[in-house]
């Protein structure tokens, strides 16, 4: 249908399963790879860990163009908090968050970094969230940037700190019938 020949999909299938973005079941084929809750939070928690190192460079090697993306990505959530679209605003928080860490240089890290947000992808916990607890993690967004803009490292690295933790309370929150989590906590 794609003019594709079955090698590089079955390489391609191999490198998502290694990245645990697929999971293969034999006699059955691939699906979206799911994760026990305790997975799902140990991932972010992950994320937090790589965010927070990537953070702490990226303000001392910031440059003016850095600060302006930055920028731009927030102004981008900011729009999507009163026209409320979850995929998109997922993905310009993503946006946001690479601006943040991208001045620190450090490739490998932002590898990491990028990976573990990967493997959240499919979660998008923002999408549970009633606009209350909506509003704070943007005003989290919002701090982040002004201690980002103020070169602030002390300041980013705990506003950060928090947002992760929200999102930590929303991953413990996620309801069950979404279908996103393994239903085993043990896999």
């Amino acid at each position: 249908m794609f003019g594709v020949s079955p090698i590089p999909v079955r390489e391609a299938l191999k490198t998502l399963v290694g990245e645990n973005l697929v999971a293969h079941r034999p006699n059955a084929g691939y699906v979206v790879a799911q994760l026990t809750r305790r997975e799902l939070a140990e991932i972010y928690l992950v994320r937090g860990v790589l965010e927070s190192a990537a953070l702490r460079a990226a303000v001392e090697m910031a440059t003016p163009t850095d600060i302006a993306v930055a920028a731009e990505a927030h102004a981008a959530l900011e729009a999507l908090q009163t026209d409320w679209d979850p995929r998109s605003y997922h993905r310009e928080s993503r946006h946001f968050h690479l601006a943040l860490i991208t001045p620190c240089r450090m490739h490998r890290l932002q590898r990491m970094f990028e990976s573990a947000w990967n493997v959240t992808e499919p979660f998008q916990p923002m999408r549970w969230l009633p606009d209350a607890e909506r509003s704070k993690l943007h005003r989290e967004h919002t701090a982040m940037l002004a201690a980002f803009i103020a070169r602030d490292t002390n300041a980013l690295l705990e506003v950060a700190a928090q947002h992760h933790e929200r999102l930590e309370e929303v991953i413990a929150r996620l309801p069950s019938r979404a279908g996103l989590l393994a239903d085993q906590e043990d896999i």
